[in-house]
């Protein structure tokens, strides 16, 4: 994902002089096609993540539309003050790029791994949330939010996410995206935790259970319309997200369909169970540990129903 938004920002940036990039001193084997190509609109600002923000910030509010860059939570969790008070309060044109959502960066134990940052950014007013599931919708996000006025996080994986869609029509802010019908029970994810939704899928089809599948690229604003409609129509909902179920993404559906006044279905969410990782070990196989791999998901959802 992190090649695929590089690419995409280094066209966007040729054809819009307004757009900046700004690091948190790494990633410079990867942002090397942009400061080589858009060398006037790179800016490293150090490893001093908060005051990056705050640079970000002051760029903004001067006319420029700026992407900060850094890993895990050091974008987010580490400067979520000058998020709060220097960008979203004042409506910013500031878009908070983390590479590394989940336990992408597990080997370096929980301080690297991102697993509430979807909650902090969330409840945050004036920030639109999003993550991507794979190369095609990581493309759709970047370019959308280059054309969006205010403040917004972009989640990203980091690499050798599989490619989903083929191409995505009317990509838009708000709109979960179809990926197949089904019947009685469905699936919702977020992020690049899609992939392990897809091999879950094989095992239910096997059980022969055959779910409908969402994905979210955008968290908040949630689609509360493709929620109603699909709590409508099957027996089990089931979110999946690589992060805590408290206030993230299966909180913003769980929050829909609380204030509905009649539904068919329950709600089932799959992720971190409140807790922080004390395992150490690549994402494989963090995910496999705190049930959240596809394994795992297809054995919840069986249970469940």
């Amino acid at each position: 994902m992190r090649d695929t938004f590089v690419k995409t920002l280094v066209q966007l940036a040729k054809e819009d002089k307004n757009i900046e990039l700004v690091t948190g001193d790494l990633g410079f084997g990867v942002l090397k096609p942009f400061w080589e190509q858009c060398p006037d609109q790179f800016t490293n600002a150090g490893i001093a993540e908060q005051n990056m923000t705050g640079v970000a910030a002051g760029m903004a509010l001067i006319g420029k539309n700026v992407f900060t860059y850094s890993i895990g939570n050091f974008p987010t969790l580490r400067c979520i003050e000058q998020i709060r008070n220097d960008c979203a309060y004042h409506n910013a044109n500031v878009k908070v790029v983390c590479i590394g959502g989940g336990f992408v960066y597990g080997s370096l134990g929980m301080s690297h791994q991102a697993t509430e940052d979807l909650a902090m950014l969330r409840a945050l007013p004036n920030i639109v949330v999003l993550a991507p599931a794979d190369l095609v919708e990581a493309e759709e996000c970047t370019r959308v939010l280059a054309k969006y006025k205010g403040t917004a996080y972009l989640r990203l994986g980091r690499g050798g996410e599989k490619r989903i869609h083929e191409k995505i029509e009317n990509f838009q802010i708000g709109k979960a995206i179809k990926v197949c019908d089904g019947e009685k029970v469905a699936i919702f994810s977020t992020g690049a935790i899609f992939e392990e939704v897809t091999a879950a899928k094989k095992m239910l089809n096997e059980k022969g259970i055959n779910p409908i599948i969402y994905t979210f690229p955008t968290v908040k604003p949630i689609d509360k319309e493709t929620i109603e409609k699909i709590a409508n129509g099957v027996d089990l909902i089931v979110t999946c997200e690589e992060h805590n179920i408290i206030a993230g993404f299966g909180s913003a559906v769980a929050e829909v369909m609380a204030e509905m006044k009649n539904k068919k279905a329950i709600l089932l969410r799959v992720g971190l169970n409140d807790e922080y990782s004390i395992r150490v070990g690549n994402q494989k196989y963090l995910r496999t540990q705190y049930g959240i791999d596809a394994k795992s998901i297809a054995e919840k959802i069986i249970e469940a129903i």
